[in-house]
């Protein structure tokens, strides 16, 4: 069986990973199974690298804030800003911090200096403005999104004034209040100024939609794409404190559905501008429905992955990290008898299993599912191998 196993894998790198699909893919998918490991950080800035140098492949998007990705690819763009300050206001989850992203940052400003917009690497923060504790106000969105077009439409047209914006949020702490989360009544999501909030934000992307040749012609389709990212946000944020003043059982599967359509919607304007590897966590990026260990019970919810998955076709393609070892979190050798215990067997470190090879290898006797002892790591389901077009296999990650 491990001679079998052996014939699947390829080397990690991009040729050998566009080799295994059909086509490239306009969205690459690189998934983790734990946040924050700087080896898996590592592999994946090689990865866009070679991806960019010769591929042709022209944006990275993250699992982090929407919003603030802004701010980096500002400074990857135009140089806006000092590195430090774009690592400490661009990333969410306080991924800042991490010296993989940190180098990324850096690879992509140095990579920009001196070329062409048309030539240049774009960053892109997929995930909604939201941590698991608590979401952010409307406030950012919704202002901007309405003095993009308060300075070139017709004031006429506008649904509402700055002013009546800024009194129907009121205090963003009425919005970040982190008791929320665990008290539904706690919320502002379903008060009158929301549902107000929620009309007028519809109006506006309409509004944008409505004279989409004008703005562009007149500021840039750049400046039309991060209105319409300000448009994005500002519904599935007011959705989201919605879906947090839900008191019913299906209040998590509206949370974790509000936020992965979100990222999905992200992916998929990010692909307009060509092709993009990106990463996340295999939960996130996977083809099928997602499932996780919530204090209420297990939750089910649509994955990014499945909902670009739909809309993409054979132009989207996934690959999963699965690992062998985080023994500085009590993660060990997996059993022989599991997926990641086949491939622990092999003796290289890393590589890219072909699964469509792996499952004829396989055949009739899947292997078990493996149990993780950290809730910060997540295994491979062995059911869910049909929808990976890849492995990539780490068999030991050291502590960062």
């Amino acid at each position: 069986m491990v001679t079998d196993i052996k014939d699947t894998t390829h080397a990690l790198e991009a040729a050998a990973i566009l080799g295994l699909l059909p086509a490239r893919p306009r969205l690459l998918g690189l998934g983790e199974p734990t946040h924050r490991a700087d080896l898996l950080l590592k592999m994946r800035n090689e990865l866009f690298r070679q991806l960019v140098e010769q591929e042709g492949y022209r944006t990275i998007a993250i699992e982090s804030d929407c919003l603030m990705g802004l701010v980096v690819d500002d400074y990857v763009t135009s140089g806006t800003g000092t590195l430090d300050e774009v690592m400490e206001r661009g990333f969410s989850h306080e991924w800042g911090a991490d010296a993989g992203n940190r180098e990324l940052v850096r690879w992509m400003r140095a990579y920009n200096e001196g070329r062409p917009a048309s030539e240049q690497v774009r960053f892109v923060g997929a995930d909604a403005p939201t941590e698991i504790s608590a979401a952010s106000s409307p406030r950012q969105a919704l202002t901007a999104l309405h003095g993009y077009l308060a300075d070139w439409v017709d004031a006429g047209l506008l649904p509402c004034t700055a002013e009546t914006l800024d009194r129907l949020i009121g205090a963003d702490e009425r919005w970040t209040n982190p008791a929320v989360m665990m008290e539904p009544s706690e919320s502002v999501g379903q008060s009158a100024e929301a549902g107000e909030l929620r009309l007028l934000a519809d109006d506006l992307v309409a509004l944008l939609d409505a004279h989409t040749p004008h703005l562009i012609a007149a500021t840039s389709r750049d400046d039309w794409d991060r209105a319409r990212l300000y448009g994005r946000a500002a519904n599935g944020l007011l959705r989201y404190h919605a879906a947090m003043a839900d008191t019913s059982p299906n209040r998590l599967v509206r949370l974790c559905s509000v936020r992965d359509s979100m990222i999905a919607a992200n992916l998929l304007a990010a692909v307009e501008r060509g092709p993009a590897l990106v990463c996340s966590h295999n939960l996130h990026l996977q083809r099928e429905k997602a499932t996780m260990q919530m204090w209420q019970g297990p939750v089910r919810w649509w994955s990014a992955g499945a909902i670009v998955s739909a809309h993409l076709g054979e132009d989207y393609a996934f690959l999963a990290t699965a690992l062998g070892t985080l023994r500085h979190q009590g993660v060990d050798v997996p059993p022989p008898d599991t997926l990641e215990g086949l491939l622990y067997a092999l003796p290289e470190d890393r590589y890219v299993v072909d699964t469509r090879r792996l499952a004829a290898a396989l055949g009739d006797a899947p292997p078990a599912p493996r149990v993780s002892p950290w809730f910060g790591y997540g295994p491979l389901d062995p059911a869910q191998l049909s929808g990976y077009d890849g492995i990539v296999w780490v068999k030991d990650v050291p502590e960062s």
